[in-house]
């Protein structure tokens, strides 16, 4: 069993950064791909970013490429989102997710394919 807490959610102007966080027990975090979803005001959870087991290997919505990066601290089992030029569109709850999977699949970018989810983190940009 993995447990994955998120934070570092809030309110920000548009145009502003935010950085958020999961950190993650009950397993063997190198284990694990990782990913971060989110789930706008009445709109279905979608696919923001994941990253392999190592950190090598990184995929991301195209509505966030080249303004949200993911990154793993390994030594502390944290997994990061950090988010620069925010939007309101922006606007959601942000969750993580975690995978054990030997291998970095194709399916990192389906919310079903995950087997573990923090409760999430609300992130409100405003215009």
């Amino acid at each position: 069993q993995v447990h994955l807490v998120e934070s570092g959610g809030g309110l920000v102007q548009a145009g502003g950064s935010l950085r958020l966080s999961c950190v993650v027990s009950g397993g063997i975090f190198s284990m694990y791909s990782m990913g971060w979803f989110r789930q706008p005001p009445g709109k279905e959870r979608e696919f923001v970013g994941a990253v392999s087991r190592g950190g090598t290997n990184a995929v991301y919505a195209d509505s966030v490429k080249g303004r949200f990066t993911i990154s793993r601290e390994k030594a502390k089992n944290i997994l990061y989102l950090q988010m620069s030029s925010l939007k309101p569109e922006d606007t959601a709850v942000y969750y993580c997710a975690a995978k054990r999977s030997p291998t970095f699949s194709p399916q990192a970018v389906d919310v079903t394919w995950y087997d573990y989810w923090g409760q999430g983190t609300q992130v409100t940009v405003s215009s």
